[in-house]
């Protein structure tokens, strides 16, 4: 039998904020050479969990950004099932993440960006609102959409330069030393 789940009222106001705080996530997932993708776990107003994407740096296929918050705030709350709380995600959840948000029992999940590839909350399946699970989540999209996605590609995009650029070890190494503090350019007489 299905039971009622607990409805969250959404306030756009926070959600933004939160979603922020996801985007810093991502940063870090940045900083370390994964895919920009961040999460934040909010219980009660109160953020009790981050994450973002390790897969790479943890050789760990599940250490997604969900994933990672999903296990800390597990941990912290001493409890598998999380049913009071809200996961704000940089990206749309895979089918791997949407499921371990369902059998966690979250109650709402917002997202930035939609994943046309692999997204499980509508994009290429919908498993949050997929009437044979036992469980569902209200799903909010497309919250900060274009710093999410811009982030994405932004990311894709140096990654492409960086795979385009002729290794010069001669040059790299000595611009290395180089800090650039003021230009000495004289703007164009008119």
């Amino acid at each position: 039998m299905n039971r009622p789940q607990p409805m969250l009222v959404p306030d756009p106001e926070a959600d933004r904020a939160f979603m922020r705080l996801a985007l810093d996530q991502a940063q870090n997932a940045w900083l370390l050479g994964e895919v920009p993708v961040g999460a934040v776990i909010v219980k009660d107003g109160t953020v009790i969990a981050t994450g973002y994407n390790r897969p790479i740096g943890d050789h760990d296929p599940t250490a997604h950004a969900e994933i990672v918050a999903l296990r800390q705030a597990a941990l912290l709350l001493g409890n598998y099932r999380l049913p009071e709380c809200t996961l704000y995600v940089t990206l749309e959840p895979c089918a791997m993440c949407a499921m371990a948000l369902l059998h966690a029992r979250f109650s709402r999940v917002v997202f930035g960006a939609r994943d046309p590839k692999t997204g499980a909350a509508g994009s290429v399946v919908d498993l949050f609102a997929d009437s044979r699970l036992n469980h569902h989540c209200d799903v909010t999209a497309e919250i900060e959409q274009t710093a999410c996605s811009g982030l994405l590609q932004d990311f894709f995009r140096a990654r492409r330069q960086a795979q385009k650029r002729p290794a010069h070890p001669e040059h790299d190494a000595c611009l290395s030393g180089i800090e650039v503090t003021e230009l000495d350019i004289e703007p164009p007489v008119s």
